[in-house]
Formats: structure tokens, C-alpha cells, sequence
């Protein structure tokens, strides 16, 4: 996937998750952050990130805050990115040959991602963007996530339906060691993913190769549960 119209700037402060205040062009920008975990470890005052610029006049924020990059390491924040690589890498064959793929499908009371037909069996799969990295050693989620949690377990009685369940974790840098769930944070999702992952879901996770305007997912990350 591609972003047109990115500039670089320097992160200055987040008085709130959904906005940023970024010199930009040596102007103080104030910028939608596409992201409302907390992202402490990656937004810290005089980090370069890079912005993504909007034609649209009627916006409040004239920038969305996209990319941040972390020592040697650059990572890209969008919580919207995710679902967009791998709808593309999904149709790129990621899975294999599949059909009707479809987005934001219903099954019992959660909503998936994406819905799709492999082999002749019907599949749910949800994303879940990773950004939280330490050493090389990536976790999910950086803060409580119920609605994560809820998830698994409905992919987890889809599995015992009879359909196909997958949970991909995008992870939105790349060259990292491997996943896991993020249990000092978390621990139901992570009681949650095991469960999920001992019933029959599919545990994936995915690098992505980043630069400052595209990130497409590249390869497997090692998930250790």
C-alpha cells in the first residue's frame, strides 16, 4: 500500500491519543494520530516521523501522523494500514487461491475483518496491527483490548463450526525476532489466543517492509504463545 503526499517532520507532544503536535517545515503542526494505543516507547519528544499532507479543506488537521522512526527502525503507526496490506496480501495469494472475499463479515456477535472461501470451506480472519517492539521482540496489544479478546474467542467457536479461523498479526516494521501476546498488559487476550490457537484458529504473524510512503506485508514472524 502507498501514502501520496508525506513530509517529514519532528514529534514534539501528544496531549491527547488522537492528536500530535509536529514541526513540520519549522512550523508547529498539530496532526491526527492514526492510532489510539498509547505508543509511548515510539512517540517521545524529537523523534522524526513522517506526515501524510490532506487536500481536503474541511478537515480540522491538515496532517495524519503515519510513520515514526525508533533508533534504526522505522514503524509505521497507521492503525488503518493493516487491514489494507492484508487485503492485499491476501488477493496476492498470501493464503493461497481464495474467493469472495469480503470485508467486515458477521459471524454471531463479532464482526471480522475479512471473510473469504479456501478449499471450499468458508474462513473468517482478523488483523491486529502490532507497532509495540522492544529488542527486536514484538507484543500485542499495548494496552487492554476486551474487543480483542472477544474476538478470539468467536474465531474460536467459528473453529468448532466447522469454518476456517485465522488471527494475522501485521507487524508494521520488519526484521524483528518474533510475536507474543503481551500478558503484563493483557493477560485475558493472551489466555484468549492460546485457547484459540489450542481449538483450531490460525496463529499468524507478518512483517512489513516500511518505508516512508508504502508498507506491504513481507514475511512470517515466528508467534511464540
Amino acid at each position: 500500500m502507498r501514502y501520496e503526499n508525506m513530509i517529514p517532520g519532528t514529534f514534539l507532544s501528544r496531549p491527547n491519543r488522537f492528536i500530535a503536535h509536529v514541526e513540520i517545515n519549522g512550523q508547529e503542526e498539530i496532526c491526527h494520530v492514526k492510532n489510539t494505543g498509547r505508543c509511548r516507547e515510539l512517540l517521545i519528544p524529537g523523534a522524526k516521523v513522517w506526515c501524510q499532507a490532506s487536500n481536503n479543506p474541511n478537515r480540522k488537521t491538515k496532517f495524519d501522523l503515519i510513520a515514526v522512526k525508533k533508533g534504526d527502525r522505522l514503524i509505521n503507526i497507521d492503525s488503518q494500514a493493516p487491514n489494507a496490506a492484508a487485503k492485499e496480501w491476501l488477493l496476492a495469494g498470501g493464503l493461497g487461491e481464495i474467493e469472495d472475499l469480503r470485508p467486515e463479515t458477521f459471524f454471531r456477535d463479532s464482526r471480522f475483518d475479512f471473510s473469504f472461501t479456501l478449499n471450499g470451506k468458508k474462513c473468517f480472519l482478523e488483523v491486529k496491527g502490532v507497532t509495540l517492539e522492544d529488542d527486536g521482540v514484538c507484543a500485542f496489544p499495548d494496552a487492554p483490548t476486551e474487543r480483542g479478546a472477544k474476538h478470539l474467542r468467536e474465531l474460536t467457536e467459528a473453529a468448532k463450526n466447522g469454518y476456517g479461523a485465522y488471527v494475522l498479526f501485521v507487524i508494521q516494521m520488519a526484521d524483528v525476532k518474533y510475536l507474543r501476546p503481551h500478558d503484563e498488559t493483557d493477560p485475558a487476550f493472551g489466555v484468549a489466543l492460546r485457547q484459540a490457537a489450542e481449538n483450531g484458529v490460525t496463529v499468524l504473524a507478518m512483517d512489513c517492509a516500511i518505508t516512508e510512503n508504502t508498507m506491504d506485508i513481507r514475511l512470517p514472524v515466528l508467534v511464540r504463545l
